[in-house]
């Protein structure tokens, strides 16, 4: 069915939004639980570490043939399959007894079920919602992976420190049963392609570019010559995936994924904007999470309280964008958001020290994360304005990609950048505390073993120097996270100037 079904009940909504909740939320929950897996599964932290990867990796890898797919099965039907499927996933890695059991159902079974969902979340809320109604709804499904990626690290922690990272799983359970049992409050929609019409080619050249591009970003912290060779072996194989999508369809056939459609400035720059919106996102709240619990020693449960500013000012102002903008208009609403998600960035800059609390960090988190509510909120349904009922599809591919890259991206690229923060506080630190030694290579290698040895609070408290010494260069590093996210959500903020604006009509 192409054209949009007038619904009133937001039951369809709610259902499809807690499907895009514990697909994200499957990515970040157990950062703070891998101790306590590895003690259970008597494994190592590289062994989690990759299967929390591949569940990123296969999801995003499978995204593009998920859309095709929608088209010859029917969304509603290719999302409750991948419904059910989740739940088998989830069920099997609620009960693994080992690592490899862990790793098919949550990487495989789950990451083949994530990708079929995603972008039938988008396309059932476009085909199902209009005029303002659409506008929330897109919203509310937007920011959702946003806000359970930040309140994964308080979910996990309430799992892990009270029961045990198994619930967290069967947390999961719970919901894709209850999707089930609602599943007659979707929508039908039928079918417009017939199985011939797939392009399996595309799909082959399409997997392999997704797979090459995500995994060169998920290993940029740890080979980067290799990875930066593997994301351009991704780029080309890419590229090829849409110069023969072309040709197929210059000859007659139906392609995998419509190129055409990127001829439309919105999609191309809505799309841009999620995958910068939820790198900077992700990559923040790796560092200040990585800082909470490696530097100021805070348990898992803390370090989900400590984020939890961004998670209300995230929903609050996300919820509120569609009013807004039915007055401001989505393209100004959106340019506001960037600019005060980067006065939050800039607050949270001169916070982190050995002495910081939870009080020191609250103002900026929530700034932040009010910003990118307006800004993230908006951005799937301004990249769809303009897409025709027959390239909706495929465009909720498009976007659940970029969603899905972004997140990926987050944490890859704010490593590299924590890591070259590091390097420079070093410096900082050498040329206050030690000047006669500025530019000796040496002696700065030096400095920077030290502080991996020390780089908390309580093993630096025995000398004074040296707690001046972590202090500096920890400022140094966490600044310049802060400031590389600003200028991120700088250049979200251009590309929101470049967007056609939409007018809610109701």
């Amino acid at each position: 069915m192409n054209e949009t079904i007038k619904v009133q009940s937001w039951i369809p909504l709610i259902i499809v939004a807690l499907a895009s909740f514990i697909i994200a939320l499957d990515a970040t929950f157990m950062n703070v639980s891998i101790a306590q897996v590895v003690a259970d599964l008597h494994t190592d932290v590289s062994t989690i570490q990759a299967t929390m990867s591949f569940y990123t990796l296969i999801t995003a890898a499978f995204m593009l043939l998920s859309a095709k797919l929608q088209d010859i099965v029917g969304k509603k039907k290719l999302f409750l399959i991948g419904a059910a499927l989740y739940g088998v996933g989830t069920l099997t890695a609620a009960i693994s007894p080992s690592a490899t059991i862990l790793f098919i159902g949550w990487a495989v079974i789950e990451g083949v079920a994530g990708a079929l969902m995603m972008p039938a979340t988008v396309s059932i809320i476009s085909g199902t919602y209009s005029g303002e109604r659409r506008t929330v709804a897109l919203a509310i499904v937007g920011v959702m992976g946003a806000i359970a990626a930040a309140i994964g690290p308080l979910f996990g922690g309430v799992m892990t420190t009270f029961l045990s990272w198994r619930y967290g799983f069967a947390c999961e359970l719970i919901v894709v049963i209850i999707i089930l049992v609602l599943q007659s409050k979707i929508p039908h929609f039928e079918p417009t392609e017939s199985r011939s019409e797939l392009d399996i080619t595309g799909a082959i050249i399409s997997f392999i570019g997704l797979v090459l591009l995500v995994f060169g970003i998920l290993s940029l912290t740890k080979d980067f010559s290799t990875s930066i060779v593997v994301i351009i072996l991704g780029l080309v194989a890419l590229a090829g995936f849409a110069w023969f999508e072309l040709r197929r369809k210059r000859g007659g056939k139906v392609p995998l994924f419509d190129i055409e459609l990127l001829k439309d400035r919105n999609l191309r720059v809505g799309t841009s904007i999620m995958l910068l919106a939820y790198l900077s996102m992700g990559g923040a709240l790796f560092a200040v999470s990585l800082f909470l619990q490696s530097v100021l020693q805070l348990n898992a449960f803390d370090t989900g309280l400590t984020t939890l500013p961004l998670t209300v000012g995230l929903l609050i102002f996300a919820v509120a964008a569609p009013s807004f903008s039915g007055k401001l208009g989505h393209k100004k609403l959106m340019a506001i958001g960037c600019i005060i998600a980067i006065v939050g960035c800039l607050l949270l800059s001169n916070q982190f020290k050995l002495n910081t609390t939870m009080m020191d960090l609250l103002p900026g988190m929530f700034i932040m994360g009010a910003g990118l509510g307006f800004a993230m909120a908006l951005s799937v349904d301004v990249a769809l304005i303009n897409i025709p009922p027959e390239g909706q599809n495929n465009a909720s591919g498009l976007t659940s990609t970029g969603q899905s890259l972004g997140e990926s991206m987050g944490t890859a690229i704010i490593g590299i950048i924590l890591i070259l923060g590091v390097i420079g506080g070093v410096s900082h630190a050498v040329d206050i505390y030690a000047p006669d030694q500025s530019g000796n290579e040496t002696f700065q290698l030096e400095v920077l073993d030290h502080f991996q040895k020390v780089g908390n609070l309580n093993d630096a408290k025995a000398d004074h120097t040296v707690v001046e010494i972590v202090d500096t260069i920890l400022q140094d590093a966490m600044a310049f996270v802060m400031q590389v996210t600003a200028i991120l959500m700088g250049i979200v903020f251009i590309l929101t100037l470049r967007l056609e604006d939409k007018k809610v009509k109701t």
